[in-house]
C-alpha cells in the first residue's frame, strides 16, 4: 500500500495538479491586487467617484459613514460592493485561465499534428508473404 501511494504521489498528474493549485493561488493574489488597485479605481472614476468596496446596506435603523464603522459597531451589513469586486475578480481570473488553457491546447495540437510513423505492411500483405514462404 505504501508503494502504491508513493507511485501515486510521484506520478506526473499529482505533481502537475499541485503546481496548478499553487499557481492558481498566486494568480488569484495578483488578480485581486489588479482589480482592487487598478480596475476598480477606473470603474469608480467613470461612475462618478463611487468606491465599490465601500458600498453596503445596513440592516436596521442606524446609519454609518463607512463599512468599517458599521462592522466595528457590530451592525448587520450586506457588503454588496465587496461582492461586486469579487465578481470582477472572478471574471478576470476566468479570462486568464481561459487564455492559459487556450495556449496549452495550441501546444497539444502541434504535438498531434506531428507526422505519423510510416505504416508497415498490411495484414493482407503479411499473409501473402507467409503463403509465398510456405510454398517454397
Amino acid at each position: 500500500m505504501i508503494k502504491e501511494f508513493k507511485e501515486f504521489i510521484t506520478g506526473g498528474n499529482v505533481i502537475e495538479f499541485a503546481v496548478a493549485v499553487i499557481m492558481a493561488g498566486a494568480i488569484g493574489g495578483v488578480v485581486k491586487g489588479f482589480v482592487d488597485n487598478i480596475v476598480m479605481p477606473f470603474v469608480g472614476y467613470f461612475t462618478g467617484g463611487t468606491d465599490f468596496a465601500n458600498l453596503y446596506l445596513v440592516l436596521g435603523d442606524k446609519e454609518f459613514e463607512t463599512l468599517a464603522a458599521a462592522k466595528e459597531a457590530g451592525a448587520a451589513v450586506i457588503s454588496y460592493g465587496v461582492w461586486i469586486n469579487s465578481i470582477v475578480n472572478l471574471i478576470i481570473v476566468g479570462f486568464i485561465m481561459f487564455l492559459i488553457v487556450k495556449a496549452y491546447n495550441k501546444t497539444k495540437k502541434k504535438e498531434e499534428e506531428a507526422p505519423a510513423a510510416p505504416a508497415g505492411p498490411t495484414q493482407e500483405e503479411l499473409l501473402t508473404q507467409i503463403r509465398d514462404l510456405l510454398k517454397k
